[in-house]
């Protein structure tokens, strides 16, 4: 009797043994995952709205991240928030940049691009002096809400180094009603 007491223990603790180990291994999997590949931010502010706003969670990569027009990315440049931002890249190294804005419209290379997130005519302007070409590593952002953002249009966030590129958007996570990708 005593001998199986002791198996029953013995069990126990191993069943307990392994529980432990196997929630140890998955949360240094987690913590690696996030420090290494995926990280969790916060949006701040409105200049994503409606494609993002403020207090949502999303998750971004670098993880072989190349910067490409269209994308949603998050930057810790030094700016006047001292805080990062997340835009959407309207051009990158080589493209050129203006902004009509009596028609509305956000040419690159000379070409109108397609914009269906926006909500309202582009009013607000910046003091960035328009076309301009940018150099290879740099990239220009802008809000998805135009008449809200200070983005590269203006000096106080600039032309961007896209080494300061944290992460490529990847999806929402919150809130829970809204997990997902964006357009």
């Amino acid at each position: 009797m005593e001998q199986t007491q002791n198996s029953g223990a013995s069990s126990l603790a191993t069943g307990i043994f392994d529980w432990i180990e196997a929630f140890v291994k998955a949360l240094v999997l987690v913590v690696l995952l996030l420090t290494f590949v995926f990280r969790i931010v916060g949006v701040d502010g409105s200049s994503m709205f409606p494609t993002l706003q403020d207090g949502e969670r999303v998750v971004i990569s670098n993880l072989l991240y190349t910067p490409q027009r269209g994308d949603i990315v998050v930057i810790a440049q030094p700016n006047f928030t001292n805080k990062p931002i997340i835009k959407r890249i309207i051009a990158v190294g080589g493209d050129t940049i203006d902004i009509d804005y009596d028609t509305n419209q956000v040419l690159v290379n000379g070409s109108a691009i397609d914009e269906p997130y926006l909500r309202e005519k582009m009013e607000r302007t910046g003091d960035i002096p328009l076309p301009v070409t940018l150099k290879e590593g740099e990239l220009f952002v802008m809000g998805d809400n135009r008449n809200g953002s200070t983005d590269s249009r203006s000096s106080l966030i600039g032309i961007i180094d896209e080494r300061y590129v944290v992460g490529r958007f990847l999806f929402r996570i919150f809130p829970f009603s809204k997990i997902g990708t964006v357009d």
